[in-house]
């Protein structure tokens, strides 16, 4: 009987075999060619969120890599638009967490508080007169507490959080029975961020997301939540509350959904308080800024969710155009993204700036009926803070532009003086209270029915 040991293997003979480098190689590169399909086909590491929610939904929106915007340098010459009158919906957006990334949609419904799902959620910090640790959220001076949103503004990475919409496929459900994979009729909204632990765990998530994901890919972490508002048992059992929130300076009731969030999402924008997600309380929406119609013009009360002050925000490619002439660049801002400006609607195929006297609008398709029109009340313009100077790709804040030359060239209104103003905020206006919706798609037609003069009210 042949014996073998840990530092020699040997032959029948008794002669030991070289374990040369070329060996060595051989062994490896075959290990590699057998092992390494494997490994890439049937991967030994859990998977994400989102690839069990694959199961059962489809992910909502248009691909990056098709965006309707995508074409936007190679537009038409502004001065080359001069004698034109009839714009086109070029793109549409919905940003559902407050200045997180949007998700662009061919087709979206419109109901009082602007575009369905848009600005939904909103991440707040907690706001003392004294310090707090991120962990006290009980005993009596939780009460001097505040809850306070943030944005891009004081944390320009809220632009890199991705933000995605699962919708139910019947044909994915149909005889699906693994309810831990998320099998249900509901909408889901997904949160991903790029985080990686330091040390040897952070190499093996890096080579995990190589594996799952191409080459390309890094860690992240995935959150997912119902974008249903909870009834009252889901509330309870969730651990979920009631609380005021402040939104620039004006507070409102919503669900405090907070405890879903890892500590690494607060590590990972740089907020030193504690850090919550609040949904919108149906039952408590803000009222509208003082340019919007009254109830009696409007046919309702006009309100929003978590949107600064306006539920649709319309804005013309050709103004962002240009205002890109005039900017000046650099290393840090080679080209002014549309993105920046975070709207809801882009057209394109009118003049620069022939917005700014808007007063109704309305919306077609072409050929359409009236039954598929959509009127706006265009109550005012939008003044412009430093938001925009945030690369929406990257969540690096440029020092200066766009917002210097956004005051220079657009502090056009007398009620926002030294304040840059770009694109307009509305208010859609519908046929009849009992039905407030109707649908916006791409390559609808703009009709201006009306305009005036505008004065912003702070």
């Amino acid at each position: 009987m042949e014996v073998t040991s840990a530092s020699n293997i040997t032959a029948p003979s008794g002669v030991p075999l070289p374990l040369d480098a070329g060996s060595i190689f051989v062994l490896a590169v075959t290990l590699i060619v057998f092992c390494g399909p494997l490994l890439f086909l049937f991967p030994p590491f859990p998977p994400r969120k989102s690839d069990a929610l694959e199961e059962t939904h489809n992910k909502l929106g248009i691909h990056p890599a098709k965006s309707n915007l995508n074409d936007y340098a190679k537009l038409e010459d502004v001065h080359s638009q001069a004698n034109k009158s009839v714009g086109k919906i070029k793109s549409l957006f919905v940003y559902p967490i407050k200045s997180c990334k949007g998700i662009e949609v061919a087709r979206a419904k419109v109901i009082p508080t602007g575009l369905e799902f848009d600005r939904l959620f909103t991440f707040a910090q907690l706001k003392s007169p004294f310090p707090v640790s991120v962990d006290d959220s009980d005993g009596e001076k939780a009460k001097q507490h505040t809850w306070e949103f943030i944005t891009q503004r004081q944390f320009p990475l809220l632009a890199t959080v991705e933000v995605e919409l699962w919708q139910p496929d019947l044909g994915k459900m149909k005889g699906f029975r693994d309810l831990s994979a998320g099998s249900s009729d509901e909408v889901y909204l997904l949160i991903r961020f790029p985080w990686r632990e330091g040390g040897w765990r952070g190499v093996w998530e890096s080579f995990a997301a190589k594996c799952l994901h191409g080459w390309r890919a890094t860690p992240t972490i995935e959150v997912v939540l119902p974008v249903a508002f909870p009834d009252k048992n889901e509330i309870t059992r969730k651990g979920y509350e009631f609380e005021r929130v402040r939104v620039w300076g004006e507070e409102t009731v919503a669900l405090n959904m907070g405890n879903e969030l890892p500590e690494e999402l607060r590590r990972y924008l740089g907020v030193s308080n504690k850090l919550a997600l609040f949904r919108v309380d149906p039952d408590a929406l803000r009222g509208v800024g003082k340019n919007a119609p009254g109830e009696a013009e409007a046919g309702y009360r006009p309100v929003v969710g978590f949107a600064d002050s306006y539920p649709v925000h319309i804005m013309n490619l050709a103004s962002v155009r240009d205002l890109e002439s005039k900017v000046t660049k650099d290393k840090d801002l080679k080209e002014l993204s549309p993105r920046r400006f975070r709207a809801n609607i882009f057209v394109s195929g009118l003049p620069a700036y022939d917005e700014d006297d808007w007063k109704i609008i309305k919306l077609r398709s072409e050929g359409s009926k009236q039954s598929d029109e959509a009127t706006f009340h265009v109550s005012c313009r939008t003044t412009r803070c430093k938001l925009p100077n945030v690369d929406q790709d990257t969540g690096v804040r440029h020092r200066v532009e766009p917002d210097k030359t956004l005051r220079a060239q657009r502090a056009i209104d007398e009620g926002a003086p030294k304040t840059g103003c770009l694109g307009m905020q509305m208010i859609p206006l519908f046929e009849t209270a009992g039905s407030q919706h109707f649908y916006l798609e791409v390559g609808m037609t703009t009709e201006v029915q009306e305009r005036g003069e505008h004065l912003y009210k702070r």
